[in-house]
């Protein structure tokens, strides 16, 4: 194989990587090392509400232990609290915020993503004056390291009206959120499932946003549309299901497409645990189904051009 085709295979590997969730943890690096030989390229390494006790320098040097020269990266770290109350759980969420976007380099990663906050039980646009006050400092001090922010796009129960966790579910937000802090390290941790059961077309919106999208979470959604009709969206029934690529309703073949007309590069990380049917002793069953389904939707093995 010639130079250029080594190129376009270097290429091809990393414009779409697909990886998967870790939460952080003490066991995080040995769980990695142990899920590495599956075929994972890259690993999104997680924390709730706050990074804690957790001595990041330490969990650098096992986390590149337990990679080693697999290839497989550190596609983002994140951290998943309500950074706009002003109360001691907020203040440790944008404390932690603050570390992560420092040591992101230790670990060879530019991106760091959470949930945008929410003025708890209010309107959307209530939150907007504090998302500014919050995240206009935390994304200069990202731009100055070279980090970018990313938002994921679950609503937590929460809509328009009320909420506890995160503005950063709808479109709507997304705009008023990016005119208060207009930078363009700024954007979105997006994924099909949360808009799929809000009945949104989730194809139609990666269209239209997908430059500012710069991660994704591998997770999809069934919408029972035969529950729909009979007992509608707030009757007894449950109408949406979380699911892993591969058994859900998405297209992951035309989403990637999106992905690479765009030139995007970074990753799908899968995020399991949430599948009705693959869970429990069947949970990395799914998520090597859904690595596999993801790598041929990206399409498959690298085969190089002839070279006459």
């Amino acid at each position: 194989m010639g130079r250029n085709s080594t190129e376009r295979q270097t290429m091809h590997t990393l414009d779409v990587r697909i990886g998967t969730l870790v939460s952080c943890g003490d066991k995080s690096p040995e769980y990695i090392q142990q899920i590495l030989p599956y075929g994972f390229e890259s690993f999104s390494i997680t924390f709730w509400q706050k990074i804690g006790d957790v001595n990041l320098k330490t969990l650098v040097k096992k986390v590149k232990e337990a990679l080693g020269d697999s290839g497989a990266v550190i596609s983002s770290l994140s951290v998943f609290g309500n950074p706009l109350m002003p109360d001691k759980e907020g203040e440790e969420t944008v404390a932690s915020w603050k570390k992560l976007i420092d040591v992101a380099h230790l670990f060879d990663c530019d991106l760091l993503t959470g949930f945008a906050g929410r003025v708890v039980d209010q309107p959307i646009t209530h939150s907007m004056k504090r998302f500014k006050r919050v995240f206009g400092p935390l994304a200069k001090r990202a731009a100055a390291k070279g980090v970018r922010l990313a938002f994921e796009n679950c609503d937590m129960g929460g809509d328009w009206r009320k909420g506890g966790w995160n503005i950063a579910h709808d479109p709507t937000a997304w705009e008023m959120m990016f005119n208060e802090v207009p930078m363009d390290n700024l954007g979105l941790q997006w994924e099909p499932c949360h808009q799929m059961c809000r009945l949104m077309d989730p194809i139609a919106q990666l269209r239209k946003w997908v430059r500012k999208v710069f991660c994704l979470h591998g997770k999809d959604c069934t919408v029972n549309w035969d529950v729909i009709r009979e007992y509608g969206i707030y009757g007894p029934k449950q109408f949406a299901y979380h699911r892993s690529p591969g058994f859900g309703d998405s297209n992951w073949t035309d989403i990637i497409t999106i992905l690479r007309q765009a030139s995007f590069q970074g990753s799908i990380d899968i995020e399991g645990w949430h599948d009705p049917v693959y869970r429990d002793d069947l949970e990395m069953t799914g998520q090597v189904h859904a690595l596999n389904y993801l790598k041929r939707c990206r399409g498959g093995d690298f085969v190089p051009n002839p070279d006459v």
